[in-house]
């Protein structure tokens, strides 16, 4: 199954971690990622209100992350510290909150090393099959950035019946030329990762799939919601007066039953024993989404806009069942599979991301991880318990293990911890290319959601770095 460019020798050990084994043969890869989903979304993080039976067995046959961080609180953001490792604010599209009709023409360049590319270097066949939105045909797109095959939509939100998006031009693509299909979004995403399983199966030639999913982003539309598709058509498919819980839930378990179709076609094919498979996703949730025990959502620097579920699988080196409190932001999906692949990252590009494996079964290693977000001037740094927040004008300090819902304000009573990490922030801050008033940005106001009265319209102003 594993040609012989993808061979690997990977040991992965530690303090408690349970196993230790030698790899000889590099594992395939499948990387699946939800758009807006909360970090309580899924029952094995604790919502008794839905069911994702297949994502819940990902986490018993491997690792379940409680502490797990986006790079971003939106989408295009994370999506690019995803496929480059890196901070997505040393990229210009890493500036776009999210990258949007209205945004320059911006996207991933093509001499960017990217997750894909590395792998494809090394005899991995890639393929993404579901949501790119970092930059748009023909300057950019997921065919110049490491992909052998593309199968989705180029761009941030598309409606799961008539496939267009947000301006109402039909966004579904198989690489570069328009892919015209029937049905519900998801299965048919569903369907076409497990179609590239088998394919790379019949080749004889070792994967890595990223199955990126546009559920459970808006618009609040479930497998039998079709009516809902038609009366929106034409409108913006935000569609504030839409939604419901109930049909949330249903995204989200449609979604696991695609999660499902894809482990299941690894099993019959034998391949679940030496394949990673990964599930998170870009951002905390929308609207809808579940984020307790913490405040916040989508575009918001508090904790429920940065924390998203985590979950890995790989039967034949890692443990079953295992949780693990080290903290891990997204930028370290590249680092820790290639290091699964036996491979590094280009030293012209160097991760800032690390390799979560060795680190998986002991002391969690304490770590420092940095946030800006333009909207309403949010900065913030967290390491170690403690986090420094800023939104507009107001400072903050919480410890965000005792103190999750971000409600105890410690600034006054730590001053020395809240300059020093204010500080930190400033000199990281320096690194990372500035604000730039072009950029485009979202955030929340009472305007849509009324359990955000007093909040004014966005501020989008470049932030000064003093």
């Amino acid at each position: 199954m594993l040609g012989a460019g993808a061979a690997a020798s990977v040991a992965v050990a530690g303090p408690g971690f349970g196993k230790s084994t030698s790899k000889s043969r590099a594992p395939n890869i499948v990387f699946i990622m939800a758009d807006d989903l909360g970090y309580a979304d899924l029952c094995c993080y604790g919502n008794s209100s839905v069911r994702t039976p297949a994502i819940d067995s990902i986490a018993e046959h491997g690792v379940r992350f409680l502490q797990g961080y986006a790079n971003s609180a939106v989408c295009s953001a994370t999506r690019t510290a995803l496929i480059t490792g890196r901070y997505q604010y040393r990229l210009p599209i890493g500036l776009e909150e999210p990258l949007a009709h209205i945004s320059p023409d911006v996207g991933i360049p093509h001499d960017h090393p990217t997750l894909p590319s590395l792998l494809r270097a090394a005899g991995y066949r890639t393929a993404l099959v579901g949501k790119w939105h970092l930059g748009k045909p023909p300057n950019y797109g997921p065919l110049a950035s490491g992909y052998d095959e593309f199968a989705g939509m180029r761009t941030g939100a598309t409606d799961y019946f008539s496939h267009r998006n947000v301006v109402g031009q039909p966004d579904l693509w198989r690489n570069d030329a328009p892919w015209v299909v029937e049905g519900y979004l998801t299965n048919v995403l569903g369907e076409e990762a497990a179609h590239f399983i088998e394919r790379c199966v019949a080749d004889d030639a070792p994967f890595f799939l990223s199955l990126h999913f546009n559920a459970p982003h808006w618009p609040w539309e479930g497998p039998d919601d079709k009516a809902e598709s038609d009366r929106i058509a034409g409108t913006k498919l935000r569609h504030l007066d839409g939604g419901a819980l109930e049909t949330y839930y249903r995204m989200i378990e449609a979604m696991d039953g695609e999660v499902s179709r894809v482990l299941k076609t690894l099993k019959r094919l034998k391949l679940q024993k030496d394949t990673i498979v990964v599930f998170t996703s870009d951002n905390g949730g929308e609207r809808f989404a579940k984020t307790w025990p913490f405040s916040g959502q989508k575009t918001e620097l508090l904790e429920g806009g940065l924390r998203v579920p985590a979950v890995m699988s790989w039967p034949s080196v890692l443990p079953r069942g295992k949780t693990s409190e080290q903290p891990m932001i997204t930028m370290d999906w590249l680092p820790t599979l290639l290091a699964a692949a036996n491979l590094k990252p280009n030293p012209d590009y160097p991760s800032d991301g690390i390799d979560l494996l060795p680190l998986l079964g002991g002391t969690p290693l304490e770590r420092a991880f940095y946030w800006r977000y333009k909207a309403n001037h949010q900065r913030a740094a967290r390491r170690g318990d403690f986090k420094y927040l800023k939104i507009l004008e107001n400072e903050y300090l919480f410890d965000v293990e005792a103190d999750p819902l971000e409600r105890a304000n410690l600034k006054g009573r730590m001053p020395d911890l809240f300059a020093e990490l204010k500080q930190s922030w400033k000199d990281w801050n320096r690194a990372m290319l500035p604000e730039i008033e072009e950029s485009f940005t979202e955030g929340v106001t009472a305007k849509d959601q009324a359990d955000h009265i007093g909040a004014g319209p966005a501020v989008d102003t470049p932030d000064i770095v003093d």
